[in-house]
């Protein structure tokens, strides 16, 4: 869609003005003449913006707001009003979708202003835009079994109604996942709606969620749509939904059963055409089983159930996504794309990453700004904290019980000793300095022992 014109169906009186606030917020006007033409430019998505005077819709303006609000990126309509009651008129409209309503009366400096801000709205979109695709390919980066099944499931559910609840560890990209369905499928033409439950305090998360009517409670000044509203014909995404209070999950279950809520406050029953992706990092069945959430919600959300994987649990994708990282942000900060030492990519590859990807992308972020003007960076740009190394040491080499006939303790002790090395060395490919770090000892220290390993061989 063309954000830099306008398109214009209104009467020669308020043709000037139109043209001289689009002018000063950078817009340049296409006029149309007739309300067939003005369907026709919107269908054709060539524009982003509309400016059209209510008056010759013909009481037709319900028809042209539904038609601006079903084509994959909504066109912005503001409304000049000539009417009596201008201000009720201009409210109407609003609520029927319009992005703006104006009294016609009003000066070119009002006009430009809303012009200015529905094309600071458009350029936001298209950032939000980059952004989700950014998203998908960031969790589509590596080749593993665990992500080739994830893009299946993203695939297969993409274009469904069906809900889904992702689980996995802090870190592992339940959002992306979430964000990635959305895109992968119709309802992508609208933005996902994204609501954080335990961010949100409790005694404000059912009318976030639900929306409220005028003094429904203290500060309820005027009525608002809640969350599951916003996000009507596209997808409502509840992180951390473990963490929802319990008389909550009552109505949110009512909501997903029935696909309709009634505003805090209100009687009127809204309709819902909502897909609702939940996400937590808990054990929600172990939640259920304390008491802390409702057994008949869990089922009702986990119609279809992902597993994120950890990335200790995908450890080939790393150096993919290592190097994928260093591109995205240098590309962010507009500097040459810095190169990365194969030593570095074994220097991460072998740590057990408790905070994931996320983990992952903010030290390849840190390393590449502490790094300053070089272009590679090294293990040593990767402070890793340290960690129990995960050896997987064998029966062989397990504590036991000392026999009664005892034991030759520097001959067993050996044996323990070379069982580590052997496994530390093969599991960085004879890299004595990743070795050394794996191990927490000098490497000077490290050639010691294999040499004396060697020579009682």
């Amino acid at each position: 869609m063309n954000s830099t014109h306008v398109l214009y169906f209104g009467s020669d009186i308020h043709s000037d003005r139109v043209g001289k606030s689009a002018a000063e917020a950078g817009l340049m006007v296409e006029r149309v003449a007739t309300l067939e033409d003005l369907t026709s430019r919107i269908l054709s998505r060539a524009f982003s913006i509309a400016v059209v005077e209510n008056a010759l819709l013909e009481s037709k303006a319900c028809d042209v707001v539904d038609l601006a609000r079903t084509i994959p990126a909504p066109v912005m309509l503001i409304f000049l009003v000539d009417d009596a009651n201008a201000l009720a008129e201009a409210v109407r409209l609003m609520k029927m979708g319009a992005y703006h309503a104006m009294d016609v009366r009003e000066g070119s400096d009002e006009l430009s202003t809303i012009l200015e801000k529905a094309k600071e709205e458009i350029r936001c979109r298209g950032l939000a835009k980059c952004q989700d695709d950014e998203t998908w390919r960031s969790l589509s980066v590596g080749d593993s079994a665990p992500m080739r099944d994830l893009a299946r499931i993203i695939e297969l559910v993409a274009s469904r109604r069906c809900t889904v609840l992702i689980t996995g560890e802090t870190g592992t990209g339940k959002e992306m996942a979430a964000r990635a369905i959305h895109m992968a499928g119709d309802r992508s033409r609208f933005p996902m709606v994204a609501l954080n439950c335990s961010a949100i305090p409790e005694h404000l998360l059912e009318a976030e969620l639900f929306g409220h009517t005028k003094g429904a409670f203290t500060g309820a000044v005027a009525p608002r749509k809640g969350r599951f509203e916003e996000a009507n014909n596209s997808t409502l995404f509840l992180d951390e939904i473990g963490d929802m209070p319990i008389d909550l999950q009552a109505k949110l279950l009512r909501v997903l059963q029935e696909r309709e809520l009634q505003r805090l406050g209100g009687s009127e029953t809204v309709k819902l055409n909502v897909r609702v992706i939940a996400a937590s990092n808990l054990d929600l069945l172990e939640r259920v089983k304390q008491g802390k959430f409702r057994e008949d919600l869990y089922y009702r959300l986990n119609v279809v159930p992902i597993q994120m994987p950890p990335l200790r649990q995908r450890r080939s994708d790393i150096p993919l996504l290592a190097r994928h990282f260093v591109y995205k942000i240098c590309k962010l900060e507009n500097i040459p794309v810095k190169d990365v030492l194969n030593e570095t990519i074994e220097h991460l590859s072998w740590y057990s990453w408790p905070g994931n990807v996320r983990q992952l992308e903010n030290l390849v972020e840190k390393a590449v700004v502490m790094s300053g003007d070089r272009q590679v960076l090294f293990p040593s740009d990767f402070l890793l904290p340290r960690e129990v190394a995960d050896l997987d040491l064998g029966h062989s080499t397990l504590p036991f019980a000392v026999p009664a006939a005892g034991v030759n303790f520097a001959q067993l002790v050996t044996s323990f000793e070379r069982s580590i090395l052997d496994q530390v060395m093969q599991k960085t490919h004879g890299n004595r300095t990743l070795a050394a770090d794996l191990l927490r000892l000098k490497r000077t220290t490290l050639v010691s022992k294999l040499k004396v390993m060697e020579m009682s061989a």
